[in-house]
Formats: structure tokens, sequence, C-alpha cells
């Protein structure tokens, strides 16, 4: 609807000069009333409609932009937040990147061809009213609009380019300055804040000569439109005032040819616009689609797991891991210690669907199907990774917690019920608003020690089969610590309901948590040291010990 409107508009904007020298010709030199009368109600209807159709077109091109720009966000938010992965680790200051401008800039592209369907009926519509008026006039016309517009196009390839690198060094910036952001209190406390704030001044003048370069081609091509317009104007003006001294035009039709050279102007220059923006989206569109189409860690397909909380790890080789058995079986608390954290981290990554399957192999199964067999979405409603570092968004506290509100809840935990098992009610009770107090984005104003409470009660909330939480106390005190310790035992295992048991995997070296599992074991060298109850440990095996206790 928005083309063939916008493409009346301009239709009616080329024949405004018709009508005026219509109305020379047959009113003012004739002074014929009725015809002056005449022409006035055409001019008022024709600027009637080119007033409407301009109106009524450019609302919906607005309308669909703003949707196309939203689906594509949409559709790299879920891309982005798909659970079988990328294989490609993207900083989450360049995803943001690209859901933000990259796909403004992607759904620009309908204007720019709502700008090419105007600025062709205004070409096609000049050109047809001056052959009308003299053929070779109008053959100069049709010959020069197309060189015009080519030599303009000469242009889009740099600005694609430079478009391309600015969107590119944009990206980099931002994600360094999300990840600078996050880690603000360890590089203070490290005293690596002037490396870090040289490190993003070198990034972000990188981003601002790639912006200049950028708005360099813009520039250049905008200027090159102007100046070949212009030039355009000129010379076709200038031959219809030689044919209107020498007779071949009249008053009227010099009019005409006048305003319409001038009126060329504006579809040489849509077309330059057109040809810029389309440049600029093809570049944002290419790294949209990139994301998009990057290639999933898991497979799509495969097993629906039975919702058993019972994971079996054997011989795991991943990583640093060389052949790690673990087993947590339905209703258990476990603990895992690593002498190296990176054992740890490489096992987390595999539970989190971060690993392709085919590089785990048989070596983990969930309730007896091979890790690789299952569906990777589905392994996601049975299995729950809680990372170390926790994520809070924007909202209330009420909105960080309960991420699903409409999803039909079937026993479980109540939300106060979490956040006293996570010690996080204490969080909410200092603010007289409750769970109404307002969060900025990534929680700031809240220590280390509430984010990971508040985090671990959104965990205990979701109440999954199996629970994998990271170091989830690092950043509380001794008696917080014991607090959580003893409300995770009681609310997913002393309290739990026999028919549905719920298992907890907990990675951490906190003696706290490690006392109320049932059993801990201890990786030293990619595989399992050792394992038993927490006290037996202590007393048993000195690398315990010195991983624990220090």
């Amino acid at each position: 609807m928005a083309c063939p409107l916008l493409g009346l508009w301009a239709l009616c904007e080329v024949l405004v000069p018709v009508v005026a020298g219509w109305t020379v010709d047959r009113a003012v030199l004739t002074g014929d009333v009725t015809a002056l009368v005449t022409s006035v109600l055409a001019v008022a209807a024709l600027f009637l409609v080119l007033s409407l159709s301009y109106r009524h077109g450019i609302r919906p091109l607005l309308a669909a932009q703003e949707h196309e720009g939203h689906a594509l966000r949409v559709a790299v938010a879920r891309r982005s937040l798909d659970p079988r992965g990328a294989r490609h680790h993207r900083a989450d200051g360049e995803v943001l990147s690209v859901a933000s401008s990259d796909a403004e800039r992607t759904a620009d592209v309908l204007d720019a061809v709502a700008l090419l369907v105007s600025a062709v009926v205004s070409l096609g519509a000049v050109a047809v009213t001056l052959l009308g008026l003299h053929v070779p006039l109008a053959l100069a016309v049709l010959a020069g609009a197309p060189l015009v517009s080519l030599a303009l196009r000469g242009l889009g390839p740099l600005v694609t380019r430079r478009a391309s690198a600015q969107q590119e060094a944009v990206a980099a910036t931002s994600a360094l300055a999300t990840d600078l952001v996050r880690g603000l209190r360890v590089l203070h406390g490290l005293g690596a804040a002037p490396a870090a704030a040289a490190r993003y001044r070198r990034s972000s003048d990188a981003a601002l000569a790639a912006s200049l370069r950028s708005a360099a081609a813009d520039g250049a091509q905008l200027g090159a439109t102007t100046l070949l317009s212009g030039a355009f104007l000129a010379a076709a003006a200038g031959a219809a005032g030689f044919l209107a001294l020498r007779g071949d035009l009249s008053v009227g039709e010099l009019v005409v040819v006048v305003g319409l050279a001038q009126h060329l102007s504006q579809p040489v220059r849509l077309v330059g616009a057109a040809m810029a923006r389309l440049a600029a989206s093809r570049a944002s569109a290419a790294r949209v689609a990139a994301l998009l189409a990057e290639e999933h860690v898991a497979p799509a397909g495969g097993l629906a797991p039975s919702g058993s909380p019972a994971l079996h790890v054997q011989g795991l080789r991943t990583g640093r891991l060389t052949g790690l058995d673990l087993d947590v079986r339905p209703g258990e608390l476990v603990a895992l210690v690593a002498e190296d954290p990176a054992d740890a981290a490489d096992l987390l990554d595999v539970l989190a669907g971060r690993v392709p399957p085919g590089e785990v192999g048989r070596a983990v199964r969930l309730d007896g199907a091979a890790w690789a067999d299952l569906d990777a979405s589905a392994v996601r409603e049975v299995v729950h990774v809680e990372p170390h570092a926790t994520s809070l968004f924007e909202g209330t506290l009420a909105t960080n917690l309960d991420v699903a509100p409409a999803r039909p809840r079937t026993g479980g935990p109540t939300l106060a019920q979490a956040l006293a098992a996570a010690g996080a009610d204490e969080v909410v009770g200092l603010d007289p608003r409750g769970l109404d107090r307002p969060l900025l984005d990534r929680g700031a104003g809240l220590s280390g020690g509430q984010r990971q409470r508040l985090g671990l009660a959104r965990a205990l909330l979701a109440d999954p089969p199996l629970l994998v939480l990271h170091e989830p106390t690092t950043a509380v005190d001794a008696v917080t610590e014991q607090t959580v310790a003893r409300g995770l035992r009681a609310l997913r295992h002393d309290a739990a309901d026999p028919a549905a048991p719920r298992s907890t995997l907990v990675v951490t070296a906190g003696p706290a948590l490690l006392a109320v599992a049932d059993r801990v074991v201890l990786v030293s060298g990619g595989r399992a040291a050792g394992t038993g109850p927490h006290a037996d440990l202590v007393l048993a095996d000195h690398r315990y010990r010195a991983a624990v206790l220090g």
C-alpha cells in the first residue's frame, strides 16, 4: 500500500508544474475567467491528492519499518537465547549492537525501496510529459537521468564497505564497554582501571575513525548527487530557454519544462539517497544474517528426556577433563570440589550445552539416555545450570525473580520459600517497597552477595529436576553461607516430595555447602580423585583439605 500511494504522491509532484504551465497558457495569457477558475480548482484538487497520498503512504511505510526492525530484534534475541547454543561466541555488546543498530538499518531497506519507487515514477512522468512537448529535449532528459544515477551508484560499494567497518568497530567497542563495566570493581581492586581505560580509549578512537570514514563516504555520495543533479538541472533549463526563444515552446510550456527540470533534482537526489541507504542496509543485513545463520552447538531434534534428575558421567574427556566419573542420583545433593577450577568449568560447559554433543559422545547420560541423543531444548526443562555470574535485568525484584509468571506452577516452592532458602528475603526487606523495589541493569546498586542470593532464589523458584550451581556463595559472609546451605538442603531435599525427587549438583569449595551435601567428589587432574562425606574427606585427603581449607 505504501509504494502505490507514494508513487501517486510523486506523480502529483510532477503534475504541479504541468498544471502551472497549463494555467499560464489557457488562463493568464488569454484572460479567460472560466479557465482561471478551472485552473484554481484543479490546483486545489491536485494538492489535496498530493497531501493525502503522502500522508497515507508514509504512515504504513514507517509502520512496516518498525515492525520489520522489531521482528529482526526478536529473531536475534531468539537465536541468542536458543538452548542449542552457537559455535561462535559473541560478546554481549556485539549481540546488542546487531539487535539494535544493525536491525534498524536492515529495516531501512523498505524506506530505500519506497524512495526508488517514487524516483522512478517521477522520472517516468517527467519523461512522458517532455516527450509530448519536445522529443529531442525529452530524449536528452531520458539519457541524462540514467547516466546521473549510474554515476552515483559507483560510490555504493565504498559506502557499503565503510558502513560495515563502522558497525564492526562500534560493536567491538560496545562489547568492550560491557565487559569493562561488568568487571569495574575487579579492575579497581587490581589497580588496572587506567590500563582498561586506555584500552577502551583506543577502541573508541578506532570506532570514531571508522564512523568518520563512513560519514565521509556518505558525504561524498551526497555531494556528488547534489553536483550532478545541479548540473543536469542547469543543462535542461538552458536548453528549454533556447527553444522558447526560438519559438519552439510557448510560455506555458517553458514554465513546464523549467519546473520539471527543477523537479528533476528531487528524484535524482532520491536515487542517490536510496543507493546510500541500500548500501548501509546491505552491510547491516549481512551482520544480522551471519548471526542468525550461525551453526548450533547441538543438533535439532533428538529424544525428550524423561524428567528424571539422574545424571551419570563416565569417562568424560573434554577440555582438561581426562576421564571424569560422576553420579548424581535422584534426590541427592552432591558437591564437587575441583583442585583446578578449569576442570569444573569444563563440566559446567557440557551440562550448559556449550560443548557439541559429538565431543561428549556417550560419556554423559541423563536417566540412561545418552546426552548426544537428547533434544537440547527439552534438556533445559530438566537441567538448569545457574552460572556464577548472576544476570539481573532492569525492572523490579519481582520481575527478576519470577521470570516466567505465566507458566502454570504445579507444586514446587513458593516465592517466599525460595527467598528464605536463598537468604534473599533479607535483600527484599531492606527496601520498604519490597518486591516492587526497582533494579537497574545488571543489578547496579546491589552488592555481589545480594545479587548472588537473588540469582539463587530465582533458580530455586524455577524448581528444575536437576539444579547445577556454580559457587553460589562466594560473595556472602560465613553466617549467610550457613543460612543458604541449610535452606538449600531443606527446600530441595529434606522437604521434597518423594514422588518427584529433586537432585542438586553444587560446584563449590565452601565448607558450609560441602557439609550439607550427601556426597562430595574431589576432582584432581581432570578425573575423580576421591568421594565421600565432607568430614571424612577433610580427615583422610590432604588434597581435599588444601582445596577447601587452604
